[in-house]
């Protein structure tokens, strides 16, 4: 049923010093019950059942409100709907889902706020450790590259103080050798440049170790390659004990003036000769012995390189050499004046020249004086030559061209002897060529 809507008077009732009234105006055809009021008797509305009351009331004398007026009929519903409300009944129920969903909703956000606490928690522990793992990463990534340039720096210090030290150096390309040492377009330069060129085309020679420049040179170069190579002792070395030469020369045959041997640099040692030679002699027997027994060619190398870089000991290798062959021209020189058997043809010529006329003369002119002052001679390295039984093939780069250009100390030699090769651009320095197919 439509009500219309009636006219309301717009003038508020003031209340007395000037406040409104309170009280609700009412369209003509809202329901009596709205206002609070009975119907006016007569009107059709008075008429219908349960007129005057709300809806939901029983007329008074029901079940519900009986006896009771309108007003405490609906002061009672309110109370009990209150009290059923509390208790869960029916009447309170929501519409909408009701408590059932209300507590549903309530599990799932407290669930998904105690993840989030959960999460924030997590994080913040994962943040703190994955700091903690670049930190740590970062300090030993710093640390290694600290290390290893420090690792660096000290290998290379290591490896410029053997260089140093290195008596023969590592092998260099023949070419670039040449390239290096001969630059300009002098007659000498195109010379070296050619005779450089032979070797590496001719000889099969592509590379070179250089040997350093004093007067061991020579010596060096041969013991080097002696030792490189694994020869072992020449056959004489074998049937006599080498230590016991300096005691047979000083006192079998009579040689005092022995105590006048000079030790490269060393002009005079005097009484301490004897002793300084018997050590000399040992460090000879016992690095060959060792460094001819490896069969490894690496390892031998190695063993060289390291023999080589110690400047006492290589320098105890050179004297002991220097004093077999005297020694050797001793012997030669007795059986020469005995005549009880025939020498080789290099002692004819060393004892034919002024200067080494005999061993005493030998000794002060020419052998006192290698690794002081001079290097070998041509006759010299003939005498190396025989008493190490190696034939010793040199490439003089300064007679390219000629017939002298390669030449074998001693000239006359056995078969069996191994081959050891040379190279020197003027007969003082020699350096060790290497050969490749």
């Amino acid at each position: 049923m439509k009500w219309k809507a009636a006219q309301c008077d717009t003038q508020a009732h003031t209340a007395p010093h000037g406040r409104r009234s309170g009280k609700r105006c009412r369209g003509n055809g809202d329901p009596p019950w709205e206002t609070g009021r009975e119907p006016a008797q007569g009107s059709p509305s008075s008429r219908l059942p349960g007129a005057g009351r709300p809806r939901g009331i029983p007329a008074p004398g029901g079940a519900f409100g009986a006896g009771l007026d309108p007003g405490e009929a609906r002061r009672e519903r309110g109370v009990r709907s209150g009290e059923a409300r509390r208790a869960g009944g029916g009447l309170a129920r929501s519409p909408k889902g009701g408590e059932g969903r209300h507590e549903v909703w309530s599990w799932k956000t407290a669930s998904k706020e105690s993840l989030c606490l959960m999460w924030q928690k997590v994080k913040v522990q994962l943040m703190l450790s994955m700091s903690f793992l670049t930190a740590l990463f970062w300090y030993c990534r710093r640390l290694y590259s600290f290390l290893a340039q420090l690792l660096k720096r000290w290998s290379n210090y290591l490896q410029r103080q053997l260089i140093r030290n290195l008596s023969v150096l590592p092998e260099v390309d023949l070419l670039g050798y040449s390239a290096r040492e001969w630059k300009g377009e002098t007659k000498q330069a195109k010379q070296m440049r050619e005779a450089y060129e032979e070797l590496f085309r001719s000889c099969h020679i592509k590379y070179l170790r250089q040997v350093r420049k004093d007067n061991y040179s020579v010596v060096r170069a041969v013991l080097f390659q002696i030792f490189s190579q694994g020869i072992h002792f020449p056959s004489w070395m074998k049937e006599r004990d080498i230590l016991k030469l300096p005691e047979k020369l000083l006192y079998s045959q009579g040689c005092n003036w022995i105590q006048q041997y000079s030790f490269g640099p060393e002009r005079y040692t005097g009484p301490n000769t004897f002793g300084k030679l018997r050590k000399c002699m040992e460090a000879l027997k016992t690095n060959w012995a060792e460094i001819s027994a490896t069969r490894d060619h690496e390892e031998r190398g190695s063993m060289c390189n390291t023999l080589f870089s110690d400047e006492s000991k290589e320098y105890k290798l050179y004297e002991a050499i220097k004093f077999i062959m005297l020694y050797e021209v001793v012997e030669a020189y007795e059986q020469m004046k005995s005549r009880d058997e025939p020498v080789h043809n290099l002692f004819s010529l060393l004892f034919a020249r002024d200067s080494s006329s005999d061993p005493l003369s030998f000794m002060m002119n020419h052998l006192n004086s290698i690794g002081d002052s001079v290097c070998l001679d041509q006759v010299e390295l003939f005498l190396l030559g025989y008493l190490l039984e190696v034939k010793i093939r040199v490439y003089r780069l300064h007679r390219f061209n000629t017939e002298e250009f390669q030449v074998t100390y001693p000239n006359e030699y056995r078969r069996e002897w191994n081959e050891i090769s040379l190279l020197t651009e003027d007969d003082r320095y020699y350096h060790i060529p290497l050969f490749r197919t």
